[in-house]
């Protein structure tokens, strides 16, 4: 039987940089600055090198990342919904975006869920 489709929101192919980080400090810091595969209103799938992200994880995305001082930033906090491991050895992502941190002074995305 087929997977059902969880997605609210259409998918579109688009490749733009983004910075990853995790926001529990329980979790070793690290960034990374992989390009997305694809994005929708309310999710980023990127794939990277690294091998520590998890399902449940708590992410700070800026996406799309144009530099560290660039006005256009707009940084999130998303969770990992799930990990695939592609061909090569590289690591699958899929971000849920659950809330702005810098955008329009309300600090929320009024299309994300709260799961506060």
């Amino acid at each position: 039987m087929p997977e059902q489709e969880k997605r609210k929101n259409r998918r579109v192919s688009i490749r733009k940089q983004l910075r990853v980080r995790p926001s529990d400090p329980r979790d070793d810091h690290f960034e990374d600055m992989p390009s997305s595969v694809n994005a929708s209103r309310n999710g980023i799938y990127f794939v990277s090198q690294r091998e520590t992200y998890y399902k449940g994880m708590r992410m700070f995305i800026t996406y799309p990342y144009n530099g560290p001082t660039d006005p256009m930033n707009c940084e999130y906090l998303a969770e990992v919904v799930r990990v695939d491991k592609t061909p090569g050895g590289k690591t699958g992502v899929a971000l849920h975006l659950l809330m702005t941190m810098n955008m329009g002074g309300s600090g929320t995305n009024p299309n994300a869920p709260k799961k506060f």
